[in-house]
């Protein structure tokens, strides 16, 4: 008569430890830009529980700015967030051990009317040009290495430059109060959407200076020692399947719309699908590590220490491997 007591108890028992698996599921804080494009994978690999799947649970830490988070992740207050190649190894060559996992080549682009007589970099001589970012954003600094490579044209000596916010800088090459606008790849996106053509992309500019394949513009960024305790290599993961879902399922994109996490208007909203899409990193990671290396020495050499710092190659370290 005890049996079913006993048979009762172990069902209890397994219950609660397998609740207490649960619960113990590792956390894994984000912290992103409040409003950034980052977020709409993240809430995607939320929604779908992509980040349960790959062992751990997703908790996304909006801030209003980059250096909030990258100070975030110095403090601890998070695990991961969301930066360039170029900081990750400055920190590395200054002791840091943080390391990159890429997540998006999407890049910013010149952007011209659609009726505008420009053709290429050397057309934009004497021409008003604004540029997010300030003077030394890294596709700037590229886009200007290569119009003096190819056309032996200055684009900062020689142009009206005007350094503003992506949002401002947009709404004045709408109004037409620009002849050229750099800007990030999703404001590029949305000009696009309204007609406007990319001159030349900061990825072209890349290539011409001697990378093979698309470089990733930003990446997860995290310690090496918190890797070594954590699911790292489970998020990345995370991240590839959410990619991947975003990259075949147009449903998903409308599911994100419909929920707010997009805002803009279905034109947009196509051409943002399209662009994230053509960012997703396909490369070899040994392959991208190579040419990165390439490009940090081009950028050292235009950007100087205000940019790099004190060295004049990429940190050892600075693409995580831990994941292939």
């Amino acid at each position: 008569m005890l049996q079913p007591v006993k048979f009762v108890i172990a069902l209890v028992f397994s219950c609660f430890f397998m609740t207490a698996s649960n619960a113990a599921e590792p956390v894994i804080k984000v912290g992103v830009l409040k409003f950034g494009t980052v977020n709409w994978e993240l809430k995607a690999m939320k929604h779908h529980g992509l980040d349960k799947a790959n062992g751990f649970e997703l908790e996304i830490v909006p801030f209003a700015g980059g250096d909030a988070t990258r100070v975030a992740l110095q403090g601890g207050a998070v695990d991961v967030i969301v930066a360039d190649w170029l900081w990750v190894s400055r920190q590395r060559s200054e002791g840091k051990d943080f390391t990159f996992a890429p997540y998006s080549s999407s890049v910013g682009a010149i952007m011209v009317s659609a009726d505008s007589d420009l053709q290429n970099l050397g057309d934009l001589k004497g021409k008003k040009i604004g540029v997010a970012g300030g003077p030394l954003d890294k596709s700037w600094l590229l886009l200007q290495g290569m119009a003096a490579q190819e056309y032996e044209s200055d684009l900062a000596g020689s142009n009206d430059v005007v350094f503003g916010a992506p949002p401002l800088l947009a709404e004045k090459a709408s109004d037409g109060e620009l002849d050229a606008v750099l800007n990030f790849w999703h404001f590029s996106a949305r000009l696009e959407a309204k007609g406007f053509r990319r001159l030349v992309s900061a990825e072209d500019a890349a290539n011409a200076l001697g990378s093979t394949g698309p470089v990733s513009a930003i990446g997860y960024v995290f310690s090496e020692k918190w890797a070594e305790n954590n699911p790292a290599a489970g998020f990345v993961e995370a991240s590839r399947a959410t990619k991947a879902l975003m990259r075949d399922s147009d449903d998903e994109w409308q599911r994100l719309s419909s929920s707010g996490a997009i805002k803009d208007g279905p034109d947009a909203l196509r051409v943002l699908r399209d662009r994230f899409r053509e960012g997703i990193p396909k490369r070899e990671l040994n392959d991208e590590i190579d040419d990165a290396g390439k490009i940090y020495e081009v950028l050292a050499e235009l950007g100087g220490k205000k940019l790099v710092g004190d060295s004049a190659e990429m940190a050892e370290g600075t693409y995580w491997t831990g994941a292939k």
